[in-house]
């Protein structure tokens, strides 16, 4: 399928929207990505690791002194601009940070070494960079994304564009963000680019486990081509509602809906809280070096030893990272114990002749307690399952799980999410009211204000400026809405 390139910025805006079909077309492909390139041969493996490295920075209106009307631009663009406030001296090494892989991978595999990393950079994030003159951020990526004898080492994984949560992102925007984000980087890399992007990393290793939440979410990654996503190993359980018992091999992640439809994606299982030593020290190569062949079904499997963390957040990550990952790739052959990317080895052991229903099944956290209250399937059941437990149990929740879970995406942001609800129910109403068109400025410029609301950051850093900068956002949005759209009923 030859489409051809699409523009990364349209009338100042992200082109998020507007190539449905496009989009569509190439991430239903199924055909192997990696398998044809790969030096890996799983005969010859003991075990192998997986790091990806997460990238972000919100949007935020801090363009002027004026809440209201400053415009809209990259945090770290706000950082830059007044460096001696907090530690936003960091800000140049932050972005150095965002462009490095795209030079350390390239050092390393001419010294014919056997280097892999996986990137997840949100759309906001990519968006930013451009916005505030870094596009040579993203030029410093394109080589180690688009060169053939360099994509082989490097992962892109897919992820929301607006880094939303979730569970506490309206049901409707999930797959908007998927599809904003396909946009995007097609955009930004070309069309073959996102055509090898399989896999998924959630905002926040964020895993909805809301039943109808939870189902709507993996229906979307489906439908956006996603052929797995990472997974934090205290999110899920398995089907008889205990940890897992082998959190080194794919598992298969089962998601159930009030009307006992059932979806599934292969899940990798990043191990572990939130801790950016495990990845700037490459604990999961320590790891792996531990680790043995597993038979699935008398399959020999090597097993896979997962991280993510921030790619560029804090000291460890900023300073120790480089030489760390270098140190550990030159103790790397393509044999014994290396690193391999998620598609690469899914792709491997399914060539050696694993299939999906050959893995062990999880499902989000307490969906057991949930579903053991169900006797008949049907809409509602699930909702009157939580009640019953909430009356037993008025601390019961099902807020979803992430690396970090002394954090609540929901408790204490009302402020912040009633705005944020009302905005996403108007942004479907004036849908549904007429056939609008994706490809327009008013649609465009609608949906970059809807995503850019629902990044998890107005509610990470606590009350005060934050969910403020959230609030005004929504107000541009529904603004957007009543003045562009205002024959709509």
């Amino acid at each position: 399928m030859n489409f051809p390139p699409i523009p990364e910025i349209v009338n100042g805006l992200p082109n998020i929207c507007g190539h449905e079909a496009q989009v569509e077309a190439i991430t239903s492909r199924r055909d192997p990505v990696y398998l044809h390139e790969t030096n890996l041969r799983l005969d010859r493996l003991q075990a192998v690791c997986a790091i990806a490295l997460h990238m972000q920075q919100p949007l935020i209106p801090a363009g002027g002194g004026d809440l209201r009307t400053a415009d809209l631009i990259s945090n770290l663009d706000a950082m830059m601009r007044d460096p001696h406030t907090g530690d936003n001296h960091n800000a140049p090494v932050f972005a150095d940070c965002y462009g490095r892989m795209g030079d350390i991978i390239p050092e390393l595999v001419h010294q014919g070494k056997n280097a892999r990393v996986m990137l997840d950079y949100s759309g906001e994030l990519l968006f930013g960079l451009r916005k505030m003159g870094r596009g040579d951020v993203l030029e410093r990526l394109r080589g180690i994304t688009c060169d053939p004898f360099l994509r082989r080492h490097v992962e892109w994984l897919g992820t929301m564009w607006g880094h939303a949560v979730a569970s506490s992102t309206p049901l409707p925007d999930l797959k908007l963000h998927m599809r904003a984000w396909q946009h995007n980087f097609a955009a930004i890399y070309g069309w073959d680019a996102l055509a090898r992007v399989r896999g998924f990393s959630p905002p926040e290793m964020h895993l909805p486990n809301h039943p109808e939440a939870a189902y709507t979410y993996v229906a979307a990654l489906l439908e956006c081509g996603y052929q797995w996503l990472l997974v934090q190993e205290h999110t899920v359980e398995t089907l008889e509602g205990h940890g897992l018992g082998d959190k080194h091999i794919p598992h298969r992640l089962v998601c159930k809906n009030s009307e006992g439809k059932e979806v599934s994606i292969l899940a990798l299982i990043k191990t572990q809280g939130s801790d950016t030593k495990l990845v700037a020290q490459m604990q999961p190569f320590y790891e792996a070096k531990g680790q043995h062949p597993r038979k699935i079904q008398g399959i020999r499997v090597p097993p896979i030893v997962t991280q993510i963390g921030d790619g560029e957040n804090g000291g460890v990550m900023m300073n120790e990272f480089p030489s760390g990952y270098r140190q550990a790739v030159h103790q790397m052959g393509s044999e014994g114990v290396t690193l391999c990317n998620g598609t690469e080895y899914l792709e491997l052991i399914h060539a050696a002749g694993v299939r999906p229903e050959m893995l062990p099944a999880c499902r989000p956290i307490g969906q057991g307690k949930v579903f053991e209250r169900i006797h008949k399937w049907e809409p509602g059941a699930v909702d009157r399952a939580i009640e019953e437990l909430k009356k037993e149990n008025p601390h019961f929740n099902l807020e979803g799980g992430s690396w970090t879970n002394n954090i609540s995406w929901v408790r204490g942001y009302e402020n912040l999410l009633t705005p944020m609800n009302q905005l996403s129910a108007r942004f479907h109403e004036v849908l549904r009211s007429r056939s609008i068109d994706r490809s327009s400025h008013a649609y465009r410029n609608a949906l970059f204000h809807l995503l850019a609301a629902e990044t998890s950051c107005f509610r990470y850093w606590g009350q005060g400026i934050w969910p403020e900068y959230g609030r005004e956002i929504c107000r541009r949005g529904m603004e957007i809405l009543e003045h562009d759209f205002r024959s709509v009923a």
